[in-house]
């Protein structure tokens, strides 16, 4: 007999998948142990359980699953047959609409000018910055720039100026970084410049002191001077997303959290295992988040043996919340999944050893964790779906 985990690491399906199938009533253990709730299968189940973990891969509908699974190992397989063939004409159609669409928006930008072929630029900005809370900014958003090499605008930080603040922004799709520092003597329109990752870093490099740093733009050159030290480069020829239109949430519920007791659960705490569809990222080790009212934040996952067999729980890896009090008689909210690393980054970034994560109306809404100090500093963690 296999446990669950044992049954998750060999058949390729995750624990919380196996939950999933076995309360839907497509995969079932063979034996549920009625003191502790454990999950066990039968040696024979894993051929069942590897074939199951392909037609999902596959993206067949649960019904479908359903129904080839229930002819697979019979005699007359010409239904399991029809089935994929089916599936398979659905994945092609919507491949070719797909293509379509693109074709058609690709048109679209290219009617438009698309701005990512710019010409040479021409603005001009020149300001001054405390060093320190440049410094700061940088930290704050660095870790969130992106390494695609397919999506070269992201692959900097945005200095957006505009009147006497500059916002500094980077993103990777799957996260956004937002920090604000004060500035003078910028006396023009609101200019912004994207850039690159490695001389971000050149620039931060400069900042030890606490004399003022100057910022300078002169058509494709961006400079930074600070302690008589100078770093000077390139600006990347791409302009950056529209940030402002991608902080702009539905209202959510805020959580004050420990950051260290925090930072630790995530650290020893359960993780899920996802299988990762983006092109070139590999699995992920996700944490599973849940609100308890306005109060409390607790760790989930299932990386802890299976003894849940009511599903009021699903999971037993429930560690003690980590907020700033007590429930206050506040009902458990959704589960959210983030990718443990982002978190922990984003946490670091953040630089305070409380802050405040705000959840979205629903499990699909962005994370948020911001300074509870600063409302101009904040990330933003695209949440990773749940297979249950």
């Amino acid at each position: 007999m296999r446990s669950i985990g044992e049954m998750a690491r060999d058949s390729g399906l995750g624990v919380s998948a196996l939950r999933f199938y076995d309360r839907a009533g497509v995969l079932g253990p063979a034996w549920v142990d009625p003191a502790s709730g454990y999950r066990w299968y039968a040696p024979e189940q894993l051929d069942e359980a590897r074939l199951l973990a392909r037609l999902r891969r596959a993206g067949l509908p649960l019904a479908d699953i359903r129904l080839v699974l229930a002819g697979w190992f019979g005699e007359d397989t010409d239904l399991v047959r029809g089935l994929l063939q089916a599936h398979l004409r659905r994945l092609e159609r919507g491949l070719a609409e797909a293509r379509s669409e693109f074709s058609t928006l690709r048109a679209l930008l290219d009617h438009r000018e698309n701005p990512m072929t710019a010409l040479p630029r021409t603005g001009t900005v020149h300001l001054s910055l405390p060093a320190s809370a440049l410094a700061a900014a940088l930290d704050a958003v660095r870790f969130a720039t992106g390494r695609d090499p397919e999506l070269p605008m992201l692959g900097g930080v945005l200095f957006d100026v505009e009147g006497d603040a500059l916002h500094v922004v980077a993103t990777d799709r799957y996260r956004l970084a937002v920090a604000r520092v004060d500035a003078a003597e910028h006396g023009g329109p609101r200019e912004q410049v994207v850039v690159p990752a490695p001389l971000v870093d050149a620039m931060r490099a400069l900042l030890g002191g606490d004399e003022p740093a100057r910022f300078a733009v002169e058509g494709d050159r961006v400079t930074l001077e600070a302690g008589g030290r100078q770093a000077s480069g390139q600006r990347l020829a791409h302009d950056f997303p529209d940030y402002r239109r991608l902080v702009q949430l539905p209202p959510g519920r805020r959580v004050v959290v420990e950051v260290p007791a925090l930072r630790e659960a995530l650290e020893n705490g359960p993780v899920r295992l996802t299988e990762e569809r983006e092109p070139g990222r590999s699995a992920r080790d996700i944490s599973v988040l849940t609100t308890v009212g306005d109060k409390t934040v607790l760790v989930r996952g299932d990386g802890a043996p299976d003894g849940d067999t009511d599903g009021s729980r699903d999971g037993v890896g429930d560690t003690d919340g980590f907020g700033d009090g007590d429930t206050g008689g506040f009902g458990v909210g959704y589960h959210v999944g983030v990718d443990r690393l982002f978190l922990l980054e984003a946490l670091a970034a953040g630089n305070r050893d409380r802050l405040v994560l705000e959840f979205g109306p629903a499990p699909t809404a962005p994370l948020a964790i911001r300074r509870a100090d600063d409302e101009g500093a904040f990330s933003l963690l695209m949440p990773v779906r749940l297979d249950d």
